[in-house]
């Protein structure tokens, strides 16, 4: 319970800590005043006053907030303090200044996953752990404990290297290289379209060759220049996915279930803990993620309603008027309330009703 207490307060303070940042350093770098920089909202624990900003630690560690000089029409401000003003600002920095705060979080998993690939990850050797019967890796006369290292000539050391490119073969023949009992040897074959599933669990054909690994790991470091390379690719998968994620449980292929909020997150955040530094990590750099793209909708409230407004400002050449702007305002905290409440009965009936553990990583076949 301890581990899984510091793990959240961890993660979730590090997490808004890079959000709020974006938005603090945007505001400085555009010349308007900071008075704010909370750490969680609700009731305030401590603080310390410097310059014109309050640095705040609040009760409530499920958010945070950067609070700008003029941010509310109704204040009164002398002369110079107008030209600091939040909204007396040009649209393009008013833009600036909300994106800054999901951008961070991006940047924030740019640099954890950098540093996992520095320290290196565990990847499914490709030794081969069993053949399906009448596949074609089995008419090519591949067999048990064959070690694959080289599709078509490209050196493969990793399963998931060596499952792109048979996959990406789009069904042309393929020259395997593998090495067996210390020689090596060339097959050719053909991968075959099979029935598979899909990562939302949609039945899709793919291209198999028909063997499963042994589920022997290695460990993959990469130098600072091709982890930073690494790292900027996988936030880019991470967020298409995330995108896709959100578009099929629109479509109805994925299932609002599959929401997790704050009690699953904290009971991840505790798990991964308890695996290592490394685990924990990639799950901040993939909470990131989701935080950065989730700020972006266009809900009031979040940043991605205050960008809605400022893009339609943009066209109209003048700001939406304040009261539609208060009563979307009111209408998407119905929604993030209604969507909390529905995540945690979400999450409460997960922890009643535990999936079974996924199966072992033999059974995955290319």
């Amino acid at each position: 319970m301890t581990t899984t207490i510091v793990a959240v307060v961890i993660l979730l303070g590090i997490l808004i800590f890079a959000h709020e940042l974006g938005h603090f350093l945007a505001a400085k770098f555009a010349g308007v005043g900071v008075l704010k920089f909370s750490l969680g909202f609700g009731p305030k624990l401590m603080g310390k006053k410097i310059g014109e900003t309050e640095y705040i630690l609040s009760a409530i560690p499920l958010g945070g907030y950067v609070k700008l000089l003029g941010e509310a029409e109704d204040e009164n401000l002398s002369a110079e303090d107008e030209k600091r003003s939040f909204l007396k600002q040009s649209v393009w920095k008013k833009i600036g200044i909300v994106v800054a705060g999901p951008a961070f979080n991006f940047v924030l998993a740019v640099i954890v996953f950098t540093f996992v690939y520095m320290w290196g990850l565990p990847h499914l050797t490709t030794q081969i752990g069993d053949i399906q019967e009448d596949s074609a890796a089995m008419e090519a006369g591949l067999a048990i404990n064959d070690v694959v290292i080289a599709v078509n000539g490209q050196k493969v050391s990793t399963w998931t290297k060596m499952a792109d490119l048979i996959t990406n073969s789009k069904g042309k023949a393929l020259r395997i290289t593998v090495e067996r009992n210390g020689q090596v040897k060339d097959v050719t074959l053909t991968p075959r379209l099979q029935k598979a599933k899909s990562m939302f669990g949609e039945d899709i054909d793919a291209y198999k060759i028909g063997v499963m690994p042994t589920g022997n790991t290695l460990i993959e470091r990469m130098n600072p220049i091709k982890a930073f390379g690494a790292s900027l690719v996988q936030t880019w998968m991470i967020s298409k996915l995330t995108v896709l994620s959100l578009v099929k449980m629109i479509e109805g292929v994925i299932s609002p279930k599959n929401l997790g909020g704050p009690i699953l997150i904290a009971q991840i955040a505790g798990d991964q803990a308890k695996a290592g530094l490394i685990p924990f990590l990639m799950f901040m750099a993939l909470l990131s993620i989701n935080l950065g793209i989730l700020n972006l909708l266009p809900i009031p409230v979040l940043d991605g309603g205050h960008l809605l407004f400022f893009i339609i400002e943009l066209f109209l050449g003048r700001e939406v008027n304040i009261k539609w702007r208060e009563r979307a305002q009111q209408i998407g905290f119905v929604i993030l309330i209604a969507l909390m409440i529905f995540v945690i009965i979400m999450d409460i009936d997960k922890m009643n009703n535990p999936k079974p553990l996924q199966e072992s990583p033999k059974t995955i076949q290319k």
